[in-house]
């Protein structure tokens, strides 16, 4: 990998299109509609093409699990959908059991007929608004941290046939953000531990 490569995929992880509260439907959706509007609007997150942004089959698991309230006949609401994006995301990291007691009080606040539309609004923007600030941060940094440790050499850049040496920078790269990532993991179950479960 030369130093171009990376740029590259630095490049490609600040360019992406944010799904704005304004742009997700405010009319009532079948699963059907659900399903494309997710794949048509996320599906640039997915590693592997092949992979399924979402399915029915995950939509009817997220309600079981009581990520969701149950859809009114057979439709789903605009709280539905910022729950379902939450989800994706937060999926990623938390386990499935994580994100369901993260979400159960304002589920349950909507099962039980308490209008939470501004509130859920609110806390998609916040989402939206730390996810640009998080990808700027890292960018700025992720560069940072790579000309302090000299992981590319600015004339030739890591190659990944050229050396053993090249090769363990990488290692050492990926195992940088996998420490991060982890560390924040934590951080969140502890969170959930503490404030959210019963």
């Amino acid at each position: 990998m030369d130093k171009n490569t990376l740029e590259k995929l630095i490049e490609e992880l600040q360019n992406f299109t944010q799904l704005k509260l304004e742009n997700i439907p405010d009319i009532d959706l079948y699963m059907d509609q659900v399903t494309t509007f997710i794949e048509d609007k996320l599906g640039y997150l997915k590693r592997n093409k092949e992979d399924n942004t979402i399915t029915k089959t995950m939509i009817n698991n997220y309600t079981k699990a009581g990520i969701l309230m149950p859809p009114k006949k057979k439709k789903y609401s605009k709280q539905h959908m910022i729950l379902i994006i939450l989800t994706y995301y937060l999926k990623q990291i938390l386990s499935i059991s994580d994100i369901q007691n993260l979400f159960s009080p304002i589920v349950n606040s909507i099962m039980s007929g308490e209008d939470h539309e501004e509130s859920l609004n609110n806390v998609y923007r916040k989402f939206l608004k730390i996810e640009n600030d998080q990808v700027e941060s890292f960018v700025e940094d992720f560069e940072n941290k790579i000309k302090e440790d000299n992981i590319l050499d600015e004339n030739s850049g890591i190659h990944t046939g050229d050396s053993q040496e090249n090769l363990d920078e990488l290692v050492v790269i990926v195992i940088m953000l996998v420490v991060k990532a982890n560390i924040e993991k934590r951080m969140a179950e502890k969170i959930i531990d503490n404030f959210f479960k019963k």
